[in-house]
């Protein structure tokens, strides 16, 4: 980062505020329509962002963080009846490698730039993020790298993103246990920072 991009002090326009934005989410949409054609959906380094606590005091290590549909009922509806249709996990798997293969990532404007990311009860990651309210992550892959200050909050089970998260997570994941705890980030546009520069 240059001096200018890893100063929180700067403010990013209204503008270049969505060009940052929209950027990010069509990367994040083209490393996750690779990830699921060739790697098998194992997550890459670019979905799995560097947490560091507000300040930068300290690093929390990396964490896999999904991208939403700002709508997910529908995708949500679809990975509980997948999740739910069979006991067999390659079977999961294989549902939910198609149907993500598929269009899902074609559209980033469909997305919300608000993630989620699901830890194992009594996480003490979650629990610090949650505290704190505030974090920085890092997302770097392919000589592009992003750095975004944002909002924590801890979601009820209730809440679609929570929903959508959850069974999202189910499709990969057939032993989830019970307690899980899930935190939306919401990205604060105005001091975030894109290395090469969005533009």
């Amino acid at each position: 980062m240059t001096d200018r991009q890893a100063d929180s002090r700067v403010v990013n326009l209204e503008a270049a505020q969505v060009a940052l934005r929209d950027a990010f989410l069509g990367w994040q949409c083209r490393l996750r329509q690779l990830c699921v054609r060739q790697a098998g959906g194992r997550p890459t380094a670019g979905m799995r962002p560097e947490v560091t606590l507000e300040g930068g005091r300290e690093a929390l290590g990396p964490v896999i963080v999904l991208l939403l549909k700002a709508e997910p009922a529908e995708a949500t509806a679809q990975f509980r009846h997948m999740v739910r249709k069979t006991n067999d996990p390659a079977e999961r798997l294989q549902s939910a490698l198609k149907l993500l293969q598929a269009a899902y990532y074609q559209r980033p404007r469909e997305f919300s730039d608000v993630m989620t990311a699901l830890f194992g009860p009594d996480s003490a990651s979650a629990r610090r993020l949650a505290a704190g309210g505030q974090c920085r992550l890092a997302f770097e892959q392919y000589q592009q790298r992003y750095e975004i200050p944002c909002a924590v909050r801890r979601l009820g089970e209730s809440e679609p993103a929570y929903q959508a998260t959850y069974w999202h997570n189910a499709l990969f994941n057939p032993r989830l246990p019970a307690g899980v705890e899930i935190l939306a980030f919401t990205p604060d546009w105005a001091h975030a920072a894109a290395e090469p520069p969005v533009g």
